[in-house]
């Protein structure tokens, strides 16, 4: 007897040194699942429990996790996730929306100039029909402006009105002088007959061409540019499947139910993971490549007679030769109008004083205008060439998204052991699988059935940008709508399977958006196939030793209980 009872001493302190049975067990749980946010704490168990009732962290041992508490872990895991993308993607974002703002803003800038030129060349050298003509030259402008950020107009329209409305002040102020205001009903059969007469030469077909092909470019990188956001807000907010959902659970969060609350996954375990969680993602890779080097592309052809600044800010100049040519062929323009409209009343001629430099136009004509000064950074070419430089640090973003997160956020690379799925290892043993859908057929970790249907559309979008980029299919000149580019941040359009009690009414962001700082991180070009990883150097539980002990102690709960059933016996004796 007294040999039994030294037994039952040795193994109550046994039990005590491992925490084994005391209230205060599962209280680092506890801690973190308040501290995280993950949900209400009043139903933790105080000390380890059978856990029959969890249907992904199970475990032959006793557990700190309820069923209640593994739900809460699944949704807190996806959580973190999609948080982490959002801030991995945020830089990116903001390169794109940042320039597309920088982009329409020079546009605006570059139509205030030509305008300010254009007028600046009516009031030096034809004063007598300057201020006239400032209401035209500013609806040219407009519509042009209108026309590179989307609106459907025909730049052929648009610069034939200009002309139209011009044809009968040039006839009346420039080509004869000594006339008076013409009746509305005169001035409206010479404006009618400027497209007959062709008073202009081949000044206005010239311009619209210009302002056609140099708009279309810059029309199109705007909208590309709208359509790269669509596309990260996509997968921003992409809805993971069920067996992702599942997989992240186990890797982020049932540790926690062991008492391990500071492991960190195997990075070969993490890649199969993420790997198969953002497969549909890695899809992406080729056609987000070759958006970017389409993008390079379009910039270098905007050069020349692409180029927009240099279009916009030589309208004055074609106007002033526009105008000579309408001069020279005086005479004959007058005696087509007084065939076709009959002739205008008349007034006397206004003085010289009045007329000065809006007789012949070749008075000052000749005296160069000078641009408006502007910082070397406003220039579109440098706005372009600046935006391109950094866009390529983003080439392999999607491609290497899932390996960046592991290496940046999710493993540790200063400990001796890491979770493997099941328990605290040296290293990961299973088979790593490449990224993308075909690679998945071999996962260990997560089963991937097929591409997710809103990454097919977002590839087919960005297929169909790529073509016109590269000038393969050619648009109508004036619509782009076949891109049909949205917001996509609505995050009501989820993609994927999704349970009720999963609480998939919302993205969030997790408490891991603390680390938006490390998100402007380019992505690493990390593709292997990584078959041999064993990564021993980069997944430390939070204390060592430690969290090996509390394993350790688990495994032994079982053997321990069944040791102790006699000194029960002998307490319930006495």
């Amino acid at each position: 007897m007294l040999q039994l009872w030294t037994n039952c001493i040795f193994l109550l302190a046994c039990c005590r040194g491992l925490g084994l049975g005391s209230p205060n067990r599962c209280d680092e749980v506890r801690k973190v699942f308040q501290l995280r946010q993950i949900g209400p704490h009043q139903s933790l168990p105080l000390s380890p429990r059978p856990g029959s009732d969890l249907q992904v962290c199970t475990s032959r041992n006793l557990t700190c996790c309820t069923k209640k508490m593994e739900e809460k872990y699944q949704v807190a895991a996806r959580r973190d996730v999609q948080g982490l993308l959002q801030t991995s993607s945020s830089g990116l974002k903001l390169l794109i929306s940042r320039n597309v703002a920088a982009f329409q803003e020079i546009f605006e800038v570059l139509m205030r100039q030509a305008e300010n030129h254009t007028n600046a060349l009516l009031q030096d050298s034809y004063r007598s029909m300057a201020d006239q003509a400032a209401g035209p030259v500013r609806e040219l402008l407009t519509d042009i402006g209108l026309f590179l950020l989307g609106s459907e107009l025909s730049v052929d329209d648009v610069v034939q009105r200009f002309f139209d409305a011009l044809f009968p002040l040039v006839y009346s102020r420039l080509i004869n002088p000594g006339l008076s205001d013409a009746s509305p009903g005169h001035a409206e059969c010479v404006r009618s007959s400027s497209r007959e007469l062709r008073p202009f030469g081949a000044a206005p077909g010239f311009l619209a061409d210009q302002i056609s092909r140099s708009g279309v470019s810059g029309k199109l990188l705007i909208q590309a540019l709208h359509l790269g956001i669509e596309v990260i807000n996509t997968t921003d907010h992409l809805q993971l499947s069920r067996e992702c959902r599942r997989a992240l659970l186990k890797m982020h969060y049932c540790p926690h139910c062991q008492g391990l609350t500071q492991s960190k996954p195997c990075m070969g375990y993490c890649l199969n993971v993420m790997r198969g969680c953002l497969a549909s993602m890695a899809e992406i890779d080729a056609h987000w490549r070759e958006f970017v080097h389409s993008l390079e592309g379009l910039s270098a052809r905007m050069q020349g007679p692409q180029d927009l600044e240099q279009v916009l800010l030589g309208v004055h100049t074609l106007l002033r030769d526009a105008i000579r040519h309408a001069q020279r062929n005086g005479p004959q323009l007058s005696a087509q109008v007084h065939k076709l409209c009959g002739p205008p009343s008349r007034k006397p001629a206004l003085s010289v004083s009045i007329q000065r430099g809006g007789g012949s136009g070749g008075g000052r004509d000749s005296i160069p205008l000078r641009a408006p000064v502007r910082a070397p950074g406003d220039s579109l070419a440098v706005r372009r060439r600046d935006f391109l430089n950094s866009l390529r640090h983003y080439r392999t973003f999607y491609g290497g998204l899932a390996d960046q997160l592991c290496v940046s956020e999710l493993t540790s690379s200063d400990g001796l052991s890491c979770w493997n799925g099941t328990d605290l290892v040296k290293s990961y043993t299973l088979r790593v699988v490449g990224n993308g859908i075909k690679a998945q057929s071999t996962n260990p970790e997560v089963k991937v059935k097929e591409a997710d249907p809103l990454i097919n559309q977002i590839i087919d979008k960005l297929k169909h940008v790529n073509q016109l980029l590269q000038g393969k299919t050619i648009p109508k000149l004036g619509s782009l709508d076949q891109i049909e580019t949205g917001s996509g941040d609505a995050e009501g359009h989820y993609s994927g399977d999704c349970d009720d009690e999963d609480g998939c009414g919302g993205s969030g962001g997790g408490e891991l958006k603390r680390k938006a700082s490390r998100g402007s991180k380019t992505s690493p070009d990390v593709t292997g196939d990584h078959k041999h990883h064993h990564y021993h150097h980069h997944h430390p539980p939070a204390h060592g030793s430690e969290a090996e002990g509390q394993s350790r102690g688990l495994r032994l709960t079982g053997a321990i209980w069944v040791l102790a059933l006699p000194c029960l016996h002998v307490f319930l004796a006495v």
